[in-house]
């Protein structure tokens, strides 16, 4: 797996990125920046650490598929640590196996650095080779997303 890496200055504070970026207080605010990733992207489950999340959405065939996660750490407003243990097909939690073997253990990360009302979101994403193009493309674009919801 390879370490990718990603920042956006956003004028708001580290509070309202946040909340806006987990979709805390409304979760269409998350739905919004992820739409960058698939129109239906949402989540099931809690930002709690040490709770399993679900990275959802539905393909062009209408099947449900996404990440099954853990949260690692979870400082609010400063740190988010997400571990992918497996993913979704359709209503099957995949755990083990040789498609999920080259996912399993990677992380995602979310940093939150506020200075004079200016806040730093940093991800970081380990991804597989075959990913790294499309995280490349897409994620700048996500960050664009969330930088235009968290300034409204």
């Amino acid at each position: 797996m390879q370490k990718l890496q990603f920042k956006k200055e956003i004028n708001a504070s580290a509070q309202k990125v946040y909340e806006t970026m987990l979709g805390l207080k409304d979760k269409s605010t998350y739905e919004y920046w992820t739409a960058a990733f698939n129109p239906t992207s949402t989540y099931e489950g809690t930002w709690d650490k040490g709770s399993k999340i679900l990275f959802v959405g539905v393909d062009e065939n209408g099947k449900k598929g996404g990440m099954v996660s853990e949260v690692i750490e979870h400082d609010s407003a400063n740190f988010i640590s997400i571990r992918h243990n497996g993913f979704l097909d359709g209503d099957i939690e995949v755990t083990t196996g040789e498609a999920v073997e080259k996912w399993a253990g990677g992380f995602e990360t979310y940093r939150f650095k506020e200075n004079n009302g200016i806040t730093t979101v940093i991800v970081e994403l380990d991804t597989v080779d075959e990913y790294l193009d499309y995280f490349k493309e897409t994620y700048p674009k996500a960050m664009d997303k969330l930088k235009k919801i968290s300034e409204r």
